[in-house]
């Protein structure tokens, strides 16, 4: 049946009504399809772009005139910091030595309380003092603080990092060097490059996969910022929509500045390198704006491809690279041919060893964690940039890796019994009770810490907490005499229990100060039962020692289990008589650089300053004269060194906890499986802790002296009142606790009948 000229005529009316419907609702869907691109670009380009991570500090290291602090110690700092030495130190982060004269032309930080400008210094030494400091910074006095040492980051879940950097702070060469490389026409291009996507289509085509972009610097971002990296021409369409999308609503500034930050530039681990301000630390261990124009073009290269021009695994290939930057900014009128061809020759200059790594400390960051844990949700550490300023000091830290380390390692070679052979290392300021240093085991790091989780008898550690309980009640002095004979106690079951000494000897009559510097432990057990477990139970409850304290007799011989930290605050409170929280964190700041907190802990005085004095000096003599002796004579004879060694059962666990100066150290060594080692506290933990402080050499320092201490004149075998020319010994005595009766000799001649009208003169004044 032919067609009618009407029914023909509706038939291409409804065609063209169809056709029309289709295009409107291809214009209606495209139009919502970009509309929802729209509102993706949008939506994280003007919000929180970037989940920012938490960076962790060590404390910086302050300059002050007039302090005990030696050259060589700078010195350390300056190269962990990674300035380099210059002659003149001509530009932040440089340095020069001129004898005992330091010049450092320092980087400049924001602090949480202020910023502390880049200024060129001149400290000057003499005899281990900072004895001179000047500073190009007008009104500069007293002290300077360098900028803290990156010792780590709390990352989000994707685990990038990044330093963010403004555009302002880029170095020269910086930006003409990724866009003669990258995109030479980014200024002119509205986000797309027609002739790249061309080219790339014929390619596309002509190999029959999607193989080349021919992506601007926009569409780079794009990719990066918000799509995946799948190979499909769907993703292709979508990035240039998006690209054109993002130029429509923002500058080329601002989109220049989110490249910076964003592009990936290389892989530590599971932890991706974004953005060039982080590549600079990581590859060169310097900030962005330090950086010469051959490391910068070194950087640019590797926007290529990171993994393939690595400069730490394929130098040759990352040096061909970086030249040919080098060459684009010649060929762009950016460089003359004699400073291309100078640069071309300079070495890559990469560090051996990332400086912005994640994994510096692992032992340390892993006390930080834990005490962030209890104050911020898990988001705010990993996305909300904030810095975390901690009381860690690289110097030290380092100094107690390598003591352990290198002890260890020799302990090991003597026998199945310590082929196994782990420990711990921790050290603190004495009087504030910072951290300095933590060390939870040899090896790498797996998680578990023993300086905050291994709990292990302590032995002799808590012998000093009897003599505290004796010299407290003012019936003792560091002289009276104690039997060191064998001693039996009954328990109320009739069960008895003997102790013996180390060297299974006994030693008789024997003064106090002998009896804890010997570590005699059946002088310790008889000393402690007269003064009674319910008054020693209490004095360790006094020094801050928490969990069910059994009132056994073998408590005293420390029949105790204690973790490491726990050992630092004891002995932190026996040495100072002050009770302040172990801190490892000084403040947090937040990206603007506001305090959101800082760590002080209340400090609070339990012990009379005056028996601390006294326990003091008799710590020290378990150094100069006792198990401990070993430490005084390697260290310099002008470093007050107390502490005290511990052994327990079976040589299971070697301790060693003590101060030299102003620095607390505590260290363990034991294995995982609580067998024996066969090492005392002075055999094993012992050359630890001197090792330590002898690559520190830790400043002098003695306590302060109550005025109710005196130094004291007491005979040698009575304990009694007597003098110099009597063969007395001189002791600090706490005014409760000075006998009243004098020797015979110091009571009879002119000796004795001075010292007697002193003594009568200086009572009238206590």
């Amino acid at each position: 049946m032919a067609k009618t000229p009407a029914s023909s005529g509706r038939l291409k009316t409804a065609a063209v009504l169809v056709f029309m419907l289709i295009a409107l609702i291809g214009v209606v869907g495209g139009g919502a399809y970009i509309m929802h691109l729209d509102s993706i670009v949008r939506e994280k380009f003007e919000g929180k772009r970037w989940a920012i991570p938490a960076r962790v500090y060590a404390r910086p290291l302050v300059l002050t005139k007039g302090e005990q602090l030696s050259q060589q110690s700078v010195e350390d700092e300056l190269r962990l910091l990674n300035y380099r030495r210059l002659a003149g130190a001509p530009s932040s982060g440089t340095y020069d030595v001129d004898g005992n004269t330091l010049f450092i032309h320092s980087r400049g930080f924001a602090f949480g309380d202020g910023r502390e400008p880049s200024q060129l210094l001149r400290i000057r030494f003499q005899q281990n003092r900072l004895v001179e400091l000047a500073s190009t910074r007008v009104g500069q006095r007293g002290s300077v603080r360098l900028e803290p040492l990156v010792i780590g980051g709390i990352y989000p879940s994707q685990n990038e990092d990044r330093i963010l950097i403004q555009l302002k702070e880029a170095p020269p060469h910086l930006v003409d060097s990724l866009l003669a490389t990258e995109d030479q026409r980014f200024y002119q291009h509205i986000g797309i490059s027609l002739r790249g996507i061309m080219r790339a289509v014929w390619v596309n085509i002509t190999s029959g996969q999607v193989r080349q972009g021919g992506s601007t610097l926009t569409q780079q971002l794009v990719k990066n910022f918000y799509l995946s990296d799948e190979r499909s021409l769907t993703r292709k369409v979508n990035e240039a929509l998006m690209a054109l999308l993002l130029e429509a609503h923002y500058s080329k500034s601002e989109i220049l500045e989110t490249y910076l930050n964003e592009v990936n530039l290389g892989q530590q681990g599971t932890r991706s390198i974004n953005g060039f301000g982080l590549a600079a630390e990581f590859y060169f261990g310097q900030p962005l704006s330090e950086l010469s124009l051959p490391q910068v073009a070194l950087l640019v290269g590797m926007v290529k491809g990171p993994s393939y021009y690595n400069p730490r695994r394929n130098q040759e290939r990352a040096l061909q690279r970086r030249n040919i930057v080098l060459d684009n900014l010649y060929r762009e009128d950016k460089l003359s041919a004699p400073d291309r061809d100078v640069a071309m020759n300079k070495p890559l200059g990469v560090i051996a060893k990332p400086s912005a790594s994640n994994n510096l400390y692992p032992d340390f960051l892993d006390v930080v964690r834990r005490q962030l844990r209890e104050s911020y949700k898990s988001d705010d550490l990993t996305s909300q940039g904030l810095s975390i300023y901690t009381t860690l000091d690289p110097r030290v830290q380092n100094a107690a890796d390598a003591a352990l380390r290198d002890t260890v390692a020799r302990l090991r070679k003597q026998g199945r019994k310590l082929d196994k052979l782990e420990g711990a290392v921790l050290a603190a300021d004495l009087r504030s009770g910072e951290l300095r240093a933590l060390i939870g085991g040899t090896g790498v790091f797996t998680g578990y810490n023993r300086a905050i989780d291994a709990s292990r008898q302590v032995g002799s550690l808590l012998k000093p907490a009897i003599y505290l309980t004796a010299l407290s009640t003012g019936q003792y002095t560091w002289q009276t005499p104690i039997s060191d004979d064998p001693v039996e106690v009954v328990s109320d079951s009739g069960k008895r229990w003997e102790p013996q000494n180390y060297d299974k000897q006994s030693h008789g009559s024997v003064p106090l100060r002998t009896a804890l510097a010997s570590s005699y432990n059946q002088a310790a057990v008889r000393l402690g039962m007269t003064v009674g477990l319910p008054a020693f139970i209490n004095t360790l409850r006094q020094l801050g020692v928490e969990g069910d304290l059994q009132s056994y007799p073998s408590l005293l011989l420390g029949a105790l289990n204690q973790s490491p930290i726990q050992v630092l605050h004891l002995y932190q409170v026996l040495l100072t008589g002050v009770r302040s929280p172990i801190q490892s964190i000084r403040e947090v700041v937040d990206s603007d650089g506001q305090t959101l907190q800082r760590f002080a802990g209340e400090r609070r005085q339990v012990v009379d300053p005056a028996d601390t004095y006294v326990l003091h000096y008799g710590l020290e003599q378990v150094a100069r004269a006792g198990t401990a002796a070993s430490a005084y004579r390697r260290l310099p004879s002008s470093t007050v060194v107390a502490g005290k060694t511990g052994t327990t059962n079976d040589l299971r666990d070697s301790w060693f906890a003590g101060s030299a100066g102003d620095l607390l150290g505590v260290v363990w060594l034991g294995r995982d499986d609580n067998s024996s080692t066969g090492l005392s506290g002075g055999t094993g933990a012992l050359p630890v802790w001197t090792d330590m402080m002898a690559r520190l050499s830790p400043s002098y320092h003695a306590p302060d002296m109550p005025a109710d201490v005196a130094w004291e004149w007491l005979d040698p075998s009575t304990g009694r009142l007597s003098n110099a020319e009597c063969g007395g010994v001189r002791i600090p005595v706490a005014a409760k606790s000075r006998p009243q009766e004098m020797t015979p000799c110091a009571t009879g001649g002119i000796p004795g009948f001075i010292d007697s009208m002193v003594d009568g003169v200086m009572n009238l004044f206590r």
